[in-house]
């Protein structure tokens, strides 16, 4: 397991059970979001101070180890 997925909670009880940064009340799917858009790490931290670049780091592992479980359907193009 990447030691990194440490710094994610999931917890019912907070964020209605959404993946959060551990400590914080920040979604992994905000962070990612910022990301698809195009941002970068440093845009990200100077918007949630109070996150460290593991943080952003561990959205992103999260991610990807979400993706080995799940996926999404897409619209096949031919």
């Amino acid at each position: 397991m990447n030691p990194l997925l440490e710094r994610i909670s999931v917890n019912p009880k907070i964020c209605f059970g959404k993946p959060c940064i551990k400590g914080h009340r920040i979604w992994v799917s905000l962070i990612l979001d910022f990301l698809a858009a195009g941002h970068d790490i440093e845009y990200i931290l100077t918007q949630y101070p109070q996150l460290k670049r593991e943080d952003i780091l561990a959205c992103i592992a999260y991610g990807a180890a979400m993706s080995h479980e799940h996926f999404v359907e897409l619209k096949m193009v031919a």
